[in-house]
C-alpha cells in the first residue's frame, strides 16, 4: 500500500465528520457563502469562519479577533484571516498593531504543513507553517470548525497526515525523493513569525453586519492581487512538486545560515564559540568594521540611497549615560558585599556591580545562584549548604522516576520515548566545541542529558525543547555539579519557560515589545522595517529565544547572562539589547535597502562580531533614555518576567514533545 493510502485524509475521522457535516453548510449560513458580490470574477470562498483569533500575549484583554476564509480562484486556493476593526475589548492595541498580524491572501503552493492542536481543556489551534520554515501565530477557533477547515482544504489542495506526528497535514507532500527529504527538514520545530513578509499578494475584505465592522486599511483589492498572482503561476507552468522543492532551495540559496542555524538545526549545531576568548575589539566602531570584514555578507551595495537620521544617535547617548564597562567582580571584592555569616548586605549594590562589570569565571559557580534566584540574597553559609543537601536529595527523587522505567514500560509510553530521542540527540551537538563537551562518551554530555531527562519529568507540561540544552550547557559548564545545575537551570526557566510554549506566547509578546521599543527609540527604523515588511521582527528571532548565545563567543555570553540576569536596570534588558544591535547596523540595513530575507542573513552573519561591552553601553543609554515609556512598551508578564501567579507556572500542552 503506497504511503498516501496509509495517511491520507479520507480515511481521517475528522475529514469524514467535515463531510458528514459540512459540504452544505460550508456554502450556507452565517459565516459561509459560496461568492459574493465582492469577490472578483472567478473567485469562490470554500470556507469562511468568524471569531479565529490570534494571542499576541498571555492576557486575554489583548487578544485580536478576526475572520478566517478560503478562498479559490482559478486552480489557486489562498487563506486570508483580517482582523475586525474596532473590538472595543482590545484597549492595548491599536489598529496598526493588530494589523501587523493581518495574514492575506497566502497561496497553499507556499504552504507546506498545519499542525493541529486539540487539548483537553481549552480551544482548538492550528499552526500554519509556510515552505520557506516560517510559521504564523497560532489561530485559535473558539467556536469550533478545525475538522471543516481542514477538509475544506482536501477538497482542493494535496493534504496527507504526516507519517511522524498524527496531528501534523502535509500540503503538497508530492511522494517525490527530494521534496520527502526536504518535508524531513522540519524547518519550523523552532520558529514562528507574526507575517510572512514575502507575502505581497493581498485580499480585500468583504462588508458584514453593521454591527461587524472590519478592517481594510491598506488591503489591495481582490480582483488585482489574486488574478496577479495566479498570471505568474500559469507563466510558470511548472509540475506543483517542482515549484514547491525548487521554492524551498531557492529560501535556502538566500539565507544559507539561516536555515542551518535557525530553523531545528539551530540548537543541534556548535559553530567554533571557544570559552576565554581575548576581547580584540575597541568599544565605539570595531564592531561594524569587523563584521563587514569577516562575515560572508554580500557586497556591499554603494551607499546613494539616503537614510534618515537617528533621533537618538547611540554614541551621543553613550557618553551622557552609558557608563564605562568595570574590571570583572573578583572574590575580594565579593567577600566586601558578605557580612561574616555569609549574608549579602546590599543586594542591589551587588547586582549593579555585576551588571557594570560582570563577575571573574571562579566566582560564577557562588554568584551564579544569587542572580538566578536558587539562594535568596539573605541566606546563611549553613543555609545554604543545608539547602543543597535538601536538594540534591529531592533531584536524585526525580531522576529516579525516569530511572526506573523499564523497556517494557518504555514501550507503552510514547511521550517518554519522544522526549528522551530529542534529549539524546540534541546533547551531543551541544557545545562540542568545547572540551568541556569535547569526545565520545563525555561524561559531561551524560550529566546534560540527564539534567534535561530529570527536567522533564520535574516540569512534565513543559516537558524538553530544543533550545533548553544551549542554555543549560553554560550553567553546567559554571557549577560542575549535577545537582545544582539543575536547580539553577530550573531556576532559569521560570523565567524563560514560556519562550518554548507550543502557542509561542512568550515569544511573540517579545517580538511585539521589542517592535514598540524601536518605534519609541528610532522611528524612521521602524517605519523602515513597516514598509518592507519586516515588522513580525522575526529576523530577532533566535537572539531572543536563547538569549543570544549564539551571537558571541562562550565567555561572552556567560558574561552577558549574568548582567540580563542581574534584572539591575530592568528585567527585559536584552530588549534594550537588540535594540542597541539594530541601531548599530541601521545605516547599513537603511542604506543597502535590506528586505526580510537578505536582513535575515545579515543579521545571522553577524554572530562573532558584536562588541559586547559597546552594546551594553548603548543598551544602558537606551533604557535609560526610554524610561517608564520604554516601560509601558512592555506589556506585563512578558519574559523573563516570573510569570503572573494563576496557579499554573506553564501553559498546559497537549502534544509537547
Amino acid at each position: 500500500m503506497q504511503e498516501t493510502d496509509l495517511h491520507d485524509l479520507s480515511d481521517d475521522a475528522d475529514y469524514a465528520a467535515s463531510q458528514l457535516q459540512g459540504s452544505a453548510s460550508m456554502m450556507g449560513g452565517d459565516s459561509r457563502t459560496q461568492s459574493s458580490s465582492s469577490e472578483p470574477d472567478g473567485a469562490e470562498i470554500v470556507y469562511l469562519k468568524d471569531n479565529v483569533t490570534i494571542h499576541p500575549t498571555q492576557f486575554a484583554s489583548e487578544r485580536i479577533s478576526g475572520r478566517l476564509k478560503l478562498i479559490k480562484q482559478g486552480h489557486t486556493l489562498f487563506m486570508t484571516w483580517i482582523p475586525y476593526k474596532g473590538q472595543s475589548s482590545n484597549a492595548k492595541l491599536s489598529e496598526k498593531d493588530r494589523n501587523l498580524y493581518t495574514i492575506r491572501a497566502v497561496p497553499f503552493t507556499e504552504v507546506r504543513s498545519i499542525r493541529r492542536h486539540t487539548p483537553a481543556l481549552g480551544w482548538q489551534y492550528i499552526i500554519v507553517v509556510l515552505s520557506s520554515g516560517l510559521a504564523y501565530p497560532p489561530l485559535y477557533f473558539y467556536n469550533g470548525g478545525v475538522k471543516e477547515f481542514l477538509g475544506s482544504i482536501k477538497q482542493h489542495v494535496f493534504i496527507v497526515r504526516s507519517a511522524e506526528d498524527a496531528n501534523v497535514f502535509l500540503v503538497n507532500d508530492f511522494q517525490n525523493p527530494l521534496q520527502k527529504t526536504l518535508s524531513s527538514l522540519e524547518l519550523p520545530r523552532a520558529v514562528s513569525v507574526v507575517s510572512e513578509p514575502s507575502m505581497s499578494v493581498s485580499i480585500g475584505e468583504s462588508p458584514l453586519n453593521d454591527n461587524q465592522e472590519r478592517t481594510d486599511a491598506g488591503v489591495h483589492s481582490e480582483t488585482s492581487s489574486v488574478s496577479q498572482y495566479n498570471v505568474k503561476q500559469r507563466q510558470k507552468g511548472h509540475d506543483p512538486a517542482r515549484d514547491l522543492s525548487i521554492q524551498v532551495l531557492e529560501k535556502f540559496s538566500l539565507v544559507t545560515k539561516f536555515a542551518r542555524e535557525t530553523t531545528s538545526q539551530i540548537f543541534r549545531e556548535s559553530h567554533g564559540n571557544g570559552f576565554g576568548a581575548i576581547e580584540r575589539r575597541s568599544h565605539n566602531h570595531s564592531a561594524l568594521d569587523s563584521a563587514q570584514k569577516a562575515s560572508n555578507i554580500a557586497e556591499k551595495v554603494p551607499d546613494t540611497i539616503p537614510v534618515a537620521s537617528d533621533p537618538l544617535e547611540v554614541d551621543k547617548l553613550t557618553l551622557v549615560w552609558g557608563k564605562p564597562r568595570q574590571p570583572p567582580l573578583g572574590p575580594e571584592e565579593w567577600f566586601t558585599f558578605l557580612d561574616s555569616e555569609g549574608r549579602v548586605m546590599d543586594s542591589k549594590a551587588l547586582r549593579k556591580r555585576i551588571f557594570y562589570g560582570g563577575l571573574e569565571h571562579g566566582l560564577r559557580k557562588e554568584a551564579w545562584a544569587f542572580v538566578l534566584g536558587y539562594h535568596l540574597f539573605d541566606s546563611t553559609y549553613a543555609e545554604r549548604q543545608y539547602l543543597r543537601l535538601i536538594k540534591k536529595s529531592e533531584y536524585e527523587t526525580i531522576k529516579r522516576q525516569w530511572q526506573s522505567i523499564s523497556s517494557e514500560q518504555a514501550k507503552r509510553f510514547t511521550k517518554f520515548r519522544e522526549r528522551k530521542g530529542l534529549i539524546e540527540k540534541d546533547v551531543v551537538r551541544t557545545d562540542r566545541s568545547l572540551s568541556f563537551y569535547d569526545g565520545e562518551d563525555n561524561a559531561n554530555v551524560n550529566l546534560l542529558r540527564d539534567i534535561l531527562l530529570t527536567y522533564s519529568f520535574y516540569n512534565f507540561d513543559l516537558g524538553y525543547c530544543q533550545g533548553m540544552s544551549d542554555l543549560l550547557s553554560p550553567i553546567l559548564f559554571v557549577m560542575e555539579d549535577e545537582s545544582e545545575s539543575f536547580w539553577c537551570f530550573v531556576a532559569l526557566m521560570e523565567r524563560l519557560g514560556p519562550n518554548f510554549n507550543r502557542d509561542q506566547n512568550g515569544m511573540h509578546s517579545q517580538l511585539f515589545a521589542l517592535s514598540k521599543l524601536v518605534e519609541l527609540l528610532d522611528s524612521p527604523l521602524h517605519n523602515y522595517f513597516e514598509q518592507n515588511d519586516c515588522l513580525n521582527y522575526f529576523f530577532c528571532f533566535r537572539w531572543i529565544l536563547i538569549q543570544l548565545k549564539r551571537e558571541f563567543e562562550y565567555e561572552k555570553t556567560m558574561r552577558l547572562w549574568e548582567v540580563l540576569w542581574t534584572h539591575y536596570l530592568s528585567e527585559h534588558f536584552h530588549l534594550y539589547v537588540c535594540v542597541a544591535i539594530l541601531k548599530r547596523y541601521r545605516n547599513r540595513i537603511m542604506g543597502e535597502q535590506m528586505d526580510f530575507d537578505t536582513l535575515l542573513k545579515f543579521i545571522n552573519e553577524l554572530s562573532g562580531h558584536i562588541d559586547l561591552d559597546s552594546v551594553l553601553r548603548d543598551a544602558e543609554a537606551l533604557c535609560i533614555c526610554a524610561g517608564e515609556n520604554g516601560a509601558a512598551c512592555i506589556p506585563p508578564g512578558t519574559p523573563p518576567s516570573l510569570p503572573v501567579d494563576d496557579g499554573l507556572l506553564y501553559t498546559q500542552q497537549d502534544d509537547v514533545l
